[in-house]
């Protein structure tokens, strides 16, 4: 198996990246669990946590969806109505794990709600989300929810430990180095995996200085002070490799950016929250780069 985060997804609790509250909360679990709603960005080991609960601490019967290619009603009608209906042969609780739950429509998180009431003798359910408000609150009432944001100094002993399992050296300044990008791909540990096996060829780190966006940035600013706001966007588009396309990160970047320039106080506020509400809609927008344009031009507006 070559791909690292698959070779070295955890099997049991203890090889998980997870807080130790949440590890408390888990070592605890019977056959008596709650509902559990896992929220967290992309990455945190919300579905691997879900995966390890049925299949090595429960050991019991359990159902897979991927609400994000099945998110209709008829998935919940059907598919796990038909799971939850039934007791399991040994007579123990069963689980339905609906990864993704975010993306679940309307409807089907509506049929949902009855149905963890209907079958709570049977069933128990275990939904993942990047984004809990889009989970109505009816299911939220009904789980215990669990946050996931795995800690810097987990996610770069896991990578140190990746690193000896295959055998690959590091010396004191590639320690740092590997510090750097746990930093900037935090607290997506599954992205930090992704970089550091790209960054190792021939069974020998030669990692890159990760890149803080500096250039990047600063002909956003330009553009932004001299009012020249559309050119942005074509300069990103042309320019999207230099960020991986990663405009929610770029945004935060960016933030830091004016935080920092010699600017009006009253000015670089009123740019920080403009920044802060278009975060809050990069978790809804179905584009993320017009949603960066977007909070360009309004950062102009800010200088009037």
């Amino acid at each position: 198996m070559n791909i690292w985060v698959e070779k070295y997804r955890p099997q049991k609790l203890d090889d998980l990246c997870i807080s130790p509250e949440i590890r408390e909360i888990i070592v605890n679990f019977n056959t008596n669990i709650p509902n559990l709603l896992f929220c967290g960005i992309q990455g945190t080991g919300k579905t691997t946590l879900a995966r390890i609960i049925v299949t090595d601490i429960l050991k019991c019967d359990y159902l897979y969806v991927n609400a994000s290619d099945e998110s209709g009603v008829d998935t919940i009608r059907t598919k796990v109505t038909g799971f939850s209906q039934t007791k399991s042969l040994d007579g123990n609780i069963k689980v339905v794990i609906l990864d993704e739950a975010d993306f679940l429509s309307g409807a089907s998180q509506a049929a949902l709600r009855n149905l963890m009431e209907s079958y709570s003798n049977t069933t128990r359910f275990i939904l993942t989300g990047n984004y809990r408000h889009k989970i109505i609150p009816a299911l939220q009432s009904r789980c215990q929810s669990l946050d996931f944001k795995p800690s810097l100094k987990d996610s770069f002993l896991r990578c140190l430990d990746i690193l000896t399992k295959e055998g690959i050296p590091t010396t004191s300044e590639q320690k740092k180095q590997v510090v750097a990008l746990v930093k900037r791909f935090s607290p997506d540990l599954r992205k930090c995996i992704n970089e550091l096996q790209k960054q190792c060829i021939d069974g020998v780190l030669k990692i890159k200085e990760v890149s803080n966006n500096a250039e990047t940035l600063h002909k956003i600013w330009d553009n932004i002070m001299s009012e020249q706001g559309l050119k942005t966007r074509k300069y990103l588009i042309e320019n999207d490799a230099v960020f991986n396309s990663d405009w929610d990160q770029l945004l935060v970047d960016m933030l830091n950016y004016i935080y920092d320039e010699p600017i009006d106080e009253s000015i670089k506020k009123m740019m920080i929250i403009t920044i802060a509400d278009h975060l809050d809609k990069a978790t809804r927008v179905n584009d993320k780069e017009i949603n960066f344009s977007a909070c360009m031009l309004k950062l102009e507006q800010c200088l009037h």
